[in-house]
């Protein structure tokens, strides 16, 4: 599993100068603002497929190999994922 970001050592921005890509210095005060702004727009998972605040129900089922790298294929020829893929299939499939 790979990591997107890595924490590297504690800095402290008062003594140290930081400056931001407008090259504007970043000191303790400003990034305390940022992180709190930024946590503040983060939502923890994907959105419900049940309703706002509730979480969707997962169902999972084993399939051989074969299957699901068709699956895996199907869903990217169609630009989809594979959840979008097998809800699609199941909707059509319980309809008829």
């Amino acid at each position: 599993m790979s990591r997107k970001y890595t924490a590297g050592p504690d800095i402290d921005l008062d003594h140290e100068v930081i400056l931001d890509k407008r090259g504007h210095r970043i000191t303790e005060q400003r990034a305390q603002k940022i992180a709190a702004e930024t946590l503040t727009q983060v939502a923890a998972g994907r959105p419900s497929l049940t309703a706002p605040g509730r979480r969707s129900p997962e169902v999972k089922a084993r399939v051989p190999a074969e299957l699901r790298d068709r699956l895996k294929q199907e869903a990217e020829s169609r630009g989809t994922t594979t959840s979008e893929l097998v809800r699609e299939a199941l909707t059509q499939y319980l309809a008829s």
